[in-house]
């Protein structure tokens, strides 16, 4: 054997045990290996290029005589099977198509399964993909998104999405809650409220306030969809009312307010997308924390602040850069509420949008000014500010609501306990589910008299004795042991009496005696 067949030998065994392994003998060659050894065949030997392409020396020598890659040469798949959709697609579903040109290829299948009972469900997706070629070539010309350039401190959008199937409660109960979210399109900035009632204007009002005095700023255009849903069932009058207050909302920050066109959601997409992202992170949240039962509203705000609060910290920097070029904000807020008139009737309260609210008695006859925000109501008598009463809600049946605070009307009860048994707001009076429950207990084991008088009595003392905590819990031990509550013992554990405490005469100086301090003082600096 000469020296040029031992270096051949070599290079050969060589390349073999570099890609031992790689080539299995029967397997199908692919272009990638082709274009490789003919790459390797212009500097080294066909045996050695065909080692390291890992294919064999007798296929080496085929592609040296025939060039073309082996998905060249492979023939057309021809169909096996016959085409089920031979006899119908061109003479049913083609018609079908050209006349209702936005109907579902589900529908186009489900009736010709009524009209060929022999076609199988698995024709089903032919049907689609032969549906969709076919509108490929012959459909209508579709929609097409154009993509945004988005300026920094150009735009803010607004909308609202609704969180009931998150399950959160309050107190054991289920809170039917939407949240107002903000978002700047260009850095991503966010805002979330918590909003109890529906997409109002004075929801829009407080959100968007609220989101842009934690910004620091104002975009120069205001986008949202929540008035178009605001002017349902308004007549011409109350939607002129509403766009007026929503154009000097946004004068008041200097912001252009513009509105996407009704159903075309994708043009307020930056917040709608966003809304998906954060009821995630939100349930996410819920999952980690293990419960989704809150103490308090205000537990449950500070709940989703704190998520927000981390999704902006992930986009600290592009925020910062954005909150440079907004526009500055005005002194101060403006009017994010509702303000109406209402009248205290002898029933020691008012009707609010299908709200019943008491009030303390003395105020029976006068006429109140009530600001009504989103999630409280603030009275006001003239220039005064009476009170803040949290904001009711009607049922969903048309029945009215009721916001009762039983130290409203208790002095009423005592000279009248038989009015306990059939209140209207009866369940709301009590200010805690041991109350109710007590009250319940006394009706089965005393007469109907007996027990509201001794239900008065107890709703009394709490009141008087600002121990409406500790008595709810010495109520719940009596009912759990099933004993009737001792109200003599209550007086003496929760004493002394309010009415039995001596009263203290504070004697007052002259404001005269203060006269003499000051020409004293006087003196003394002459000196």
């Amino acid at each position: 054997m000469g020296a040029s067949s031992v270096i051949a030998v070599s290079e050969v065994r060589r390349g073999f045990s570099i890609l031992r392994g790689l080539y299995v003998p029967g397997s199908h060659i692919h272009d990638h290996q082709m274009r490789l050894f003919m790459k390797l065949r212009l500097s080294k030997t066909l045996p050695v290029a065909a080692a390291q392409a890992a294919i064999s020396v007798a296929t080496a020598y085929r592609f040296q005589h025939d060039c073309r890659l082996p998905s060249e040469k492979k023939a057309p798949r021809e169909r096996r099977r016959p085409d089920p959709l031979a006899d119908v697609f061109e003479a049913e579903v083609v018609p079908l198509l050209e006349a209702a040109p936005g109907i579902r290829p589900v529908a186009i299948f489900d009736e010709l399964r009524r009209r060929h009972t022999e076609l199988a469900p698995s024709v089903r997706r032919t049907l689609e993909r032969r549906i969709r070629a076919w509108r490929a070539v012959h459909g209508q010309e579709r929609e097409v998104m154009f993509r945004q350039i988005h300026e920094a401190g150009r735009m803010g959008q607004s909308d609202f999405t609704d969180m009931g199937d998150l399950g959160i409660t309050v107190l054991g109960v289920a809170l039917d809650h939407r949240l107002y979210h903000f978002r700047l399109v260009c850095s991503g900035f966010e805002h979330a409220h918590v909003i109890l009632g529906g997409e109002s204007y004075v929801a829009l009002a407080e959100g968007l306030q609220n989101a842009l005095w934690t910004l620091g700023g104002a975009p120069r255009e205001h986008r949202s969809d929540s008035l178009s849903a605001a002017f349902r069932n308004l007549d011409s009058q109350a939607r002129e009312d509403l766009t007026s207050r929503y154009n000097a909302l946004c004068a008041h920050y200097r912001m252009e307010p513009t509105r996407n066109n009704r159903g075309v959601a994708h043009e307020n997409g930056s917040v709608e997308s966003s809304h998906g992202h954060l009821k995630c992170a939100v349930h996410d949240a819920l999952l980690l924390r293990g419960a989704a039962e809150f103490a308090d509203l205000a537990a449950y705000r500070r709940f989703i602040d704190e998520i927000v609060s981390r999704k902006n910290a992930r986009n600290g920097k592009r925020i910062d850069a954005e909150r440079a070029l907004l526009q500055s904000l005005p002194p101060a807020r403006t009017c994010d509420y509702e303000e109406t008139f209402v009248y205290v009737t002898s029933s020691g309260g008012f009707t609010l949008r299908k709200v019943f609210y008491t009030v303390p008695s003395r105020l029976i006859g006068h006429r109140l000014r009530v600001r009504l925000y989103d999630d409280r109501l603030e009275l006001l008598l003239g220039a005064t500010l009476l009170m803040t009463l949290e904001r009711g809600r009607g049922g969903t049946n048309g029945k009215h609501g009721h916001v009762v605070d039983y130290h409203h009307v208790i002095h009423a009860l005592r000279r009248k306990p038989m009015a306990l048994l059939s209140l209207v707001y009866r369940d709301q009076l009590f200010p805690r589910e041991a109350y109710r429950k007590t009250f319940e207990f006394l009706r089965e084991e005393m007469a109907e008299r007996a027990a509201c008088k001794m239900m008065v009595a107890l709703l009394s003392l709490a009141h008087d004795r600002s121990c409406e905590a500790q008595l709810a819990s010495l109520l719940a031990d009596d009912l759990d042991h099933r004993r009737l509550p001792d109200i003599n013992a209550l007086l003496a554990r929760f004493a002394p009496d309010p009415a039995l405490l001596p009263e203290v005469s504070v004697q007052l100086a002259s404001l005269s005696s203060y006269d003499v301090l000051v020409v004293e003082s006087g003196a003394e600096v002459a000196a």
